[in-house]
């Protein structure tokens, strides 16, 4: 099997077998890998790829957008909603006027929103102290 093959299989075998914490790990992921990739585009003065690497992030975006359950998710959804619009907004300036510090905010919110959902991720496969004890 060629290793782009290779690759792909593995990507589509993680995601398959990722919790929905860990999609969205992953979206975020992504995202900033996209954004990194356009504003290194953007300040080599390659306008297609920088283009395509931020509406690629833009996408992502909105997928996170869509996401939400606006119902059930509260106050927590409006939040991330209004932090998902500020990203959006910043990537949509930033590659309309090749400004690379919105795509650095962009960068530096989603960071920190995968650093948050990566705790919680970690906080649920933790055992908790009576898991412990009836297994005892």
């Amino acid at each position: 099997m060629p290793y782009a093959d290779f690759a792909q299989e593995y990507r589509k075998n993680s995601v398959n077998g990722a919790s929905p914490v860990q999609l969205v790990i992953m979206l975020y992921d992504g995202a900033v890998r996209f954004m990194e990739a356009g504003k290194a585009a953007m300040l080599n003065g390659e306008l297609d790829k920088q283009n395509f690497n931020l509406q690629r992030a833009q996408k992502i975006v909105m997928e996170l957008m869509a996401s939400l359950d606006m119902q059930r998710g509260g106050e927590i959804a409006k939040n991330l909603l209004g932090l998902y619009s500020f990203v959006l907004e910043q990537l949509v300036s930033a590659n309309m006027e090749d400004r690379p510090q919105g795509v650095d905010f962009a960068i530096k919110t989603l960071s920190e929103l995968r650093e948050s959902w990566a705790k919680i991720e970690e906080a649920s496969r933790t055992p908790k102290v009576e898991e412990i004890e009836h297994a005892a």
